[in-house]
């Protein structure tokens, strides 16, 4: 079987979809005109991944104003917040250039998802000629949603832990009975965990292995069958063409991460220093029975925040780089991170917005071509 190859999520907005949720915020266009634009960005999304060849496609997330919050508001300024949630939660992280992302705030119980990912799912089973996948958050990140000390009168943390599995595992679950087949739950706030960021209360406070064993909890509701197809996503982040936590030392999550029960990893690798070392650390820590599964680790090999386009020779010699340590059979391709996690994104870098989509394009067509290269030599 040759090496498979996965899109993370999310692809950058085009500026017509940006102004539209902006024309939304402001009251000037109605929620079904910010869906025909969402459903245009879509479909246009699913078109050009299938014309590249990704064999399974998503709608890059064009639906969703934010990867983090598309299941408790409709925008990312906090247009249409979900009931129970006020706009003025904690800071989820602070990016290297100086902008920042923000949860809302739990103020009662019990807490349940205003939109499940199903729904997107549904809709891309419409359009789409390949298999699908989604993307969803985990109950890890929904976990600091809740306040850091103390509780929440008549409604204690363990009991809303409890429905932050519940919901998740509902919202993968009908996935999947949607026609997804595959589901990756976003972690972008592993690596975080260990910044200790003084401007950031939640990143000091040792949360890693809190999050990994919520997640587990999770995982422990799908049999090693389901679970083959149920990933995790880590990078250090993605936003604005800058990152959260790429000074964080990889070892310190990569040293954990495994120990959560999925069967395949997406990891950010190809914008790290010292790529051996995360191949070395994958290999160590992956595990040939997670609870029943064999763990698969698909290794980025584009940069989504570079405007350079690797060639595949260079995704190629990655990808047998990594075979040198990670068993052929157990290694994947994918990119870093989504190429725009949120829905506000003027891709500095890249110049717009629009020329990013057609540079992500090019870098796809490079995962895929460098990853038959690299079965092609490895005989697989």
């Amino acid at each position: 079987m040759p090496i498979p190859t996965e899109l993370v999520g999310s692809l950058p907005r085009p500026m017509k979809l940006q102004q539209a949720y902006a024309d939304y915020d402001q009251g000037r266009i109605t929620l079904d005109q910010l869906r025909a634009a969402q459903d245009e960005a879509a479909e246009e999304s699913i078109r050009r991944l299938e014309q590249v060849g990704e064999p399974i496609v998503t709608d890059g997330e064009q639906r969703e104003s934010s990867f983090a919050t598309y299941n408790l508001t409709d925008t990312l300024t906090g247009t249409g917040l979900a009931d129970g949630l006020a706009g003025d939660g904690q800071l989820f992280a602070i990016f290297d250039d100086g902008h920042h992302r923000q949860l809302p705030r739990l103020t009662r119980g019990p807490f349940r998802y205003k939109t499940y990912a199903s729904e997107f799912v549904a809709k891309n089973a419409a359009i789409a000629t390949h298999p699908l996948k989604q993307a969803v958050i985990s109950p890890s990140m929904m976990m600091l949603l809740y306040p850091l000390d103390g509780e929440i009168e008549g409604y204690p943390r363990e009991q809303f832990l409890a429905d932050c599995v519940e919901e998740a595992e509902k919202d993968i679950r009908q996935c999947f009975a949607a026609g997804a087949v595959r589901v990756s739950i976003d972690f972008t706030e592993g690596r975080l965990a260990n910044k200790n960021d003084a401007r950031n209360p939640w990143t000091g406070r040792n949360m890693l292995q809190d999050f990994i064993d919520l997640n587990n909890r999770l995982l422990a509701r799908f049999t090693a069958a389901e679970r083959r197809d149920i990933g995790i996503h880590t990078c250090p982040g993605g936003d604005c063409d800058s990152v959260h936590s790429k000074e964080v030392p990889y070892e310190l999550l990569l040293d954990h991460m495994f120990e959560m029960n999925a069967g395949y990893f997406l990891i950010q690798c190809s914008s790290e220093p010292d790529r051996e070392r995360v191949w070395e650390l994958c290999a160590r820590h992956r595990r040939d029975d997670a609870n029943g599964v064999s763990q698969v680790c698909f290794i980025g090999v584009t940069d989504p925040l570079n405007p350079v386009v690797e060639t595949p020779e260079q995704v190629r010699d990655q990808l047998l780089g990594a075979a040198r340590h990670i068993p052929a059979d157990r290694l994947g391709a994918t990119d870093d991170c989504g190429f725009s996690p949120f829905s506000i994104d003027v891709k500095p870098r890249h110049g717009s917005p629009d020329h990013a989509r057609d540079v992500a394009m090019r870098k796809i067509a490079a995962r895929l071509e460098g990853a038959r290269m690299a079965s092609e030599e490895l005989g697989i």
